[in-house]
């Protein structure tokens, strides 16, 4: 586009401070994907990026460039699917949008690590817990739902909120399948609670999360370990609830005590339990919703923040057990 032309339109943006690298990418790949979202071409020239072409999409650029500056220079990383995201958000609410995924932030206090929500849903999301006692959080893999509720729960401990931050997940295979394997109980079910430690020590310290473990400021746990207790001035997280049965649902969230909150974390597709039993996340689904203190945050697809491919590959699954449903239901007739 000619620099003459009357459509065409340029923006200047200082990079004085800003870690190039970063935002440039390897290869520049994160300015040609913003290019190729927006239609502009990127040029940096004398420690400043124009952004050229026709004006409306130099100001969506600039926009997203911007929030791209700000996230480096708040400390949050991002990459190329992030870039896609944050341009899907601009490009359907406008520039309030990334303004609403900043201003809902988390600061991991001991680290200064800053998690940001990344996606709409996973903004109503950390919204919701700070304003609930229980929510419910339903959706596929990659959401960051077990994430994001691990560190607001460290958040709530470092603001002096809970006294200790509890976190269960239900070991479907715990019985039969469990006797062989090495080592006692707890070396047994470890594994299956892997991924909560993996959180935290993505957020703390290892020494912290270490100091915290012994002194039970933080208890990661199997679900059936819950029953008989009372949990008071705690902040509980019950991940991969789809497992859960209908009976120790209820035995968690009849466990909860003064000034607790909880997150129940699941995603329907990927009930474990045997064959006929019910799943306590489906049941508390039905009877639950609409409960004052209560609140159901559904994420989808959309709030996907892993590899690219997973969202097309969790797109892939739902499209055929679509096909298979319609195939199921011409056969019926």
């Amino acid at each position: 586009m000619s620099p003459t032309d009357t459509s065409s339109a340029t923006r200047s943006i200082p990079l004085g401070g800003v870690d190039q690298l970063t935002l440039f990418g390897t290869g520049d790949r994160n300015l040609k994907r913003v290019e190729a979202l927006t239609g502009t071409r990127l040029v940096v020239r004398g420690g400043e990026l124009r952004v050229q072409g026709d004006p409306s999409d130099v100001e969506r650029a600039a926009i997203l460039v911007e929030h791209l500056i700000e996230l480096i220079q708040t400390g949050s990383g991002f990459d190329a699917s992030d870039i896609t995201r944050y341009f899907h958000e601009l490009d359907e609410k406008g520039g309030e949008a990334l303004s609403r995924l900043e201003a809902g932030k988390v600061v991991v206090r001991g680290t200064q690590k800053i998690i940001k929500p990344k996606t709409r849903g996973q903004d109503a999301y950390l919204r919701a817990i700070a304003a609930h006692d229980i929510v419910v959080s339903i959706g596929p893999a990659g959401t960051g739902k077990t994430y994001l509720a691990v560190a607001m729960a460290i958040d709530a401990l470092h603001k002096k909120q809970v006294r200790r931050i509890i976190l269960a997940r239900p070991a479907v295979e715990a019985g039969e399948t469990l006797g062989f394997l090495p080592g006692d109980l707890q070396e047994k079910v470890d594994p299956y609670l892997r991924p909560l430690y993996d959180a935290l020590e993505d957020m703390l310290p290892p020494d912290k999360v270490r100091r915290f473990l012994e002194t039970r400021v933080i208890e990661i746990a199997p679900l059936a370990y819950m029953r008989g207790r009372t949990l008071a001035d705690a902040f509980v997280i019950l991940d991969e609830a789809q497992n859960a049965t209908t009976n120790q649902m209820k035995m968690f969230l009849t466990r909860l005590g003064l000034n607790s909150r909880a997150v129940i974390t699941g995603d329907k597709t990927q009930v474990d339990l045997p064959f006929r039993e019910e799943s306590g996340l489906l049941q508390i689904e039905r009877i639950l919703t609409g409960i004052e203190g209560i609140e159901f945050v559904y994420l989808s697809g959309r709030d996907v923040i892993r590899h690219a491919l997973v969202k097309k590959i969790l797109e892939a699954y739902e499209g055929s057990s679509v096909e298979r449903e319609t195939a199921s239901g011409s056969n019926a007739e």
